[in-house]
């Protein structure tokens, strides 16, 4: 089943695991928008950005958007000097 748009909150415990399990399978079932709540998240590893990196190249050939909800300034400068962060939308 697809649908237009997707909510996943982010676990802060668990962020790879919410990212490659629970965001991989929304971007996967969902044609529209997948927004990413980051708002509990304070931290992201190598791992999470990779993670996020696969997610971005798995939206871009399912013609998707990403959008990062909440995320904190730390984790926004992180991806803006990896270049990641205009391969999402980002809102408060």
């Amino acid at each position: 089943m697809t649908t237009d748009a997707e909510w996943i909150q982010i676990d802060p415990e668990r962020v790879l695991a919410s990212l490659e399990q629970n965001a991989a399978e929304a971007v996967k079932r969902t044609q529209g928008e997948v927004t990413l709540d980051f708002s509990g998240v304070r931290r992201l590893d190598t791992n999470g950005i990779g993670a996020l990196e696969h997610l971005a190249a798995m939206a871009e050939e399912r013609g998707s958007r990403l959008v990062v909800h909440g995320v904190n300034g730390d984790i926004y400068k992180v991806l803006k000097l990896l270049k990641l962060a205009g391969r999402f939308s980002f809102t408060n």
